[in-house]
This record gives C-alpha cells, structure tokens and sequence, in this order.
C-alpha cells in the first residue's frame, strides 16, 4: 500500500486534472439517449459522445483513447495494407494449426467440459478454425484459435519481439459472430479493431529498452498481446475510455509467461490465453467490473513486466505519434514453421551449401568435417540435439543442419521421422556456435553466419543479415498469398479464394456476416 501510495502521489497533479476530465466527458455522455446508431450499427452512449481525445496527461489515458475513439480514418494507406496481409497470414496458419497434436490435445479438453460447457445449442458460439461445423463459447474460440495461430511457431513477429496478430485476430472475430442485428460490425471495423489492437501491442513495446532484446524472462504475446486483445474487444464492442481502461486493467491481471516454456507444446498456449483473457476482459469491463484505472502508469501495475518501465519518459516519447506503429514498422511474415531467428540460420545454410554442391544434390555427413555457425547468444535457441518437435523449432543447430542436409525446410522436417534421421544426428553431432561480440540478439540487428569445411579441405560460407520475409525484406504479395494457399490446402478452392476477396476488400464497410461465414 506504501509503495501505491508513493507512485499516486509522484503524478497526483496530472492523475487529478485527468480525473476532472474523465467527470466532464462523463457528464457530456449522460445527456445522450441510450444507444446511438452510427452507419446502421449500435453503439454504447460512452463510444461516441466526445470527439476531442482527453489529454495525454497519463500513459493509461492515452491509451485508453486510443482504444476508444480510433476510426478508419486514422489509418494510413501503409497500415492498411500491412495489417491486411498480417490477417491473411494469420489466418492461414491458424487454419493449419488446428491439424496439430496440440490443437487436438487442447480441443479433447476443451469438448470434455474442463473449460465451459459448449454443448449446451442455447449459447451463442463461435467458429472454431479449419474444423468444419465444430463450435466453442467466443472465450474457448478465441483461446483455441490463438493456440492454433501459434502451435507450429509460423505466425508473424514483430519488433521489438512478440507474435502481434494470434492474441488479437481470433479474440475479434469470435466476439464479431456473436453480434449480430443492429450491433453487427462491418468487415471495416473489424479492420479498425484489429489495428488498434495492433497499436496498442506496438506502443507498449516501446516502454522499454529491455523489450528490445531477443525475451528472456516473459514471453510477449502473453504479457502485450493479452492487452492488445482487450483493446481490440474493448475498440470492437464500442466501449468508451472509461471502460476501456478497465479492460486494460483487468487483462493486466491475466498477463505474463514464462520464456522457460519456450520450445515445449505450452508455448502456444500463451497466445491462446492471451485472446482469451483479452476478450474476456473487455466483457467484464462492460458489465461494470473495475481495474485500477491508473494500471499503465505504475511500476507495480503494468511496469511490474519491465524493470526499467518508466511511464513519464514513455509518454513523452511517444504520445505525439502522428501515424500508428505499424505504419513505421511492420512485420516479418516467416516462410518456415519456426522462431524467425533460424530464418537467418535456414538462408545462410543454404547460401553455403550452395557453393559447394549442386541445387539438387543429396550430400552425405561424411562429405563434411566441421560445421561453424556464427549467432547472437541466446540460450534458448540454442539447441545443440533438440529432444522435440517444438525444441527443433528453436535449434540453430538443427535447422543449419537440415537445410544443410536437405537443400530446404518445411513443416515435415521438425516430425520425428525427420529429426531422428541417423544422418541428421551424426550431422548435429559437428556444428559448434559461436557468439561473436558485435552479433547483437535483437531482430533488428543480429545476423547468422555458416561456415562448412569439407574433409577435402573446401571451405564455404555464407552470411546472412536479412532473412526473406524479415521486415526489410518482406514476402511478395504473390508468395504470402501462395503461402496461405499451402497452409489451408484442406479447404476447398473457392472457400481459399473468397478469403484472400474478404480480406483484400476488409477496408470497405461490407457486412462482416459474409467473411464470418466461411468460417463455419
């Protein structure tokens, strides 16, 4: 209480003057009817009253606002179009993660009952992905389609370092098929509640240096994605500030993971919980349950999940942004099924490979002596003989080596039937790593390199500082859309093609009841 006591009083000024302001906007929403319709669509009395934003005075007011008064016309033609291709992505990997053996273990327990009850046909229920015609509670959707999006690490990142798109994508659409008649969204708020969930994940980011470093501690999707899914809920509800901060309030309750989990089947978990809580937040919030309304601006708040969260310097630094993060910085969009740091390690291989055998030769272990690979220290991605599925995933080791082996990388080469190969472990078995000093461990700025020497002798090696599909060299629109083509095969053509239309065209006011539908 002493410690709350101290923070309070450090702002007690501008939390007062902010206060006064949230009374005054308050009182404006009283004089309103009940409901307010805005383009056919119902609205809570608090989310359309006031147009003038109140004024940045807290970290909790500002982005509060930001959740509560965003329009389409806040986005810019760039993040329209990122945020597009990160929904197609999305989509398409989440489609495909539900044929996983983690998608089937969490559904077996979800469909026992050990969740909600989703047997009883009077709930209202939500899609769940790539499983035709099986339906959950929108709070049980939302966290099986976030496990979904994340179970075989193929989903999109970010930087600073966290997976953006599955604590947010499956949290709106599952609560976008439970409004229905008046209250349903068009696919263009749908687009606008994503992004603000986006933007909020993006700002809470940059809070802090410590973020900017490859995670060790709290894995992000369950520490900002679990608050940017209680935006994008809160945005796509129609709450109002006040409202809006109690979702962030109650979802900061809900987040946190540890990075120990990484490389294990409880990983995706943290972008499934994230949806979830997120969602369920924003509910609480609309039903009148209360958070601390200054939850961004405390250490022992939000700043509990950084130790150099200072919330004055992030208001400054960053309140006065004229475009949303996205628009500054988008994201990687991965071709192979595993943390994007072996991104690097797969075309740096390759590049070696290639210059010392041909495009479709099979090579031999006993064809190579020593296998060098130059990386950013990191414990958790370094793997020398990955037990799993999911540690292969964060091995530079095994993903050098299989590139190095098999000339490519797909979603097969991480079953057992691959990874226990005699010849892949014998190959496991002569790569060493290095961690040079000037090889930072940020997404930004890390690079991999791959050195082979052959026991004739021969040298290869190859570098690689940007990864196809990294930010700065991003996916083609032809190959994201070939990707998701690949990754929902199951569905029939004409399903795969109207969903490539529905999100081509999410930035028109269309109803969302069409591109809801091919879910179903």
């Amino acid at each position: 209480m002493e410690v709350v006591a101290k923070e309070l009083s450090r702002n007690m000024k501008s939390v007062g003057k902010h206060r006064r302001q949230v009374a005054e906007s308050i009182r404006r929403y009283a004089s309103l009817p009940d409901d307010k319709t805005i383009h056919g669509r119902q609205y809570h009395q608090g989310a359309v009253a006031v147009k003038e934003n109140l004024a940045p005075v807290s970290v909790t007011s500002w982005i509060s606002d930001i959740v509560a008064n965003t329009t389409f016309d806040n986005l810019s033609d760039v993040t329209i179009s990122r945020s597009k291709r990160m929904m197609l992505d999305t989509l398409g990997v989440g489609i495909l993660g539900a044929k996983t053996e983690i998608s089937e273990i969490v559904s077996k327990c979800v469909a026992s009952g050990a969740f909600d009850s989703v047997h009883d046909d009077k709930l209202v229920k939500s899609s769940l992905w790539g499983v035709s015609g099986k339906k959950a509670s929108p709070a049980i959707a939302a966290y099986i389609n976030g496990v979904n999006v994340h179970a075989m690490d193929f989903d999109d990142t970010w930087f600073p370092a966290t997976h953006p798109s599955g604590p947010v994508l499956p949290a709106i659409i599952a609560l976008a098929e439970t409004m229905t008649g008046s209250l349903e969204p068009t696919t263009q708020d749908l687009l606008v509640a994503y992004n603000v969930g986006i933007e909020v994940q993006g700002l809470l980011l940059r809070c802090s240096e410590i973020a900017k470093e490859i995670p060790q501690r709290f894995h992000p999707p369950a520490v900002v994605g679990v608050m940017g899914s209680a935006a994008a809920s809160a945005r796509l509800l129609g709450l109002g500030p006040k409202k809006s901060r109690h979702a962030l309030a109650i979802a900061a309750s809900f987040a946190g993971a540890p990075m120990a989990n990484a490389g294990t089947t409880t990983k995706p978990l943290h972008s499934g919980k994230a949806a979830r809580f997120g969602l369920e937040a924003a509910l609480l919030a609309d039903y009148g349950l209360e958070g601390n309304s200054d939850i961004l601006d405390m250490t022992s708040g939000y700043g509990a999940f950084y130790d150099d969260y200072n919330p004055e310097e992030f208001l400054i630094n960053h309140s006065g942004r004229t475009e949303f993060v996205l628009h500054d910085q988008d994201v990687a969009i991965k071709r192979y099924p595993a943390h994007l740091g072996m991104h690097w390690a797969i075309d740096a291989s390759l590049g070696a490979r290639n210059k010392v055998f041909p495009f479709d030769e099979q090579i031999h272990p006993d064809q190579i002596d020593t296998i060098e690979i130059l990386a950013p220290k990191s414990k958790y991605i370094n793997r020398p003989l990955p037990s799993s599925e999911h540690e292969a995933r964060h091995s530079f080791q095994f993903n050098v080596c299989t590139a190095l082996l098999d000339g490519h990388v797909t979603a097969d080469s991480y079953r057992s039937s691959h990874r226990l190969r005699p010849q892949l472990v014998n190959l496991l078995k002569k790569a060493e790593i290095s961690t040079p000093s000037d090889n930072l461990a940020t997404f930004k700025d890390m690079y991999i390199g791959v050195r082979i020497v052959l026991k004739d002798g021969t040298q290869a090696i190859s570098r690689c500082d940007t990864p196809y599909g990294h930010w700065r060299n991003p996916l083609s629109q032809k190959d994201l859309e070939g990707k998701f083509l690949t990754n929902t095969s199951s569905l029939h053509l004409t399903k795969q093609s109207e969903f490539i239309n529905q999100i081509r065209n999410m930035d028109k006011r269309n109803r969302s009841s069409n591109f809801l539908s091919l879910f179903q």
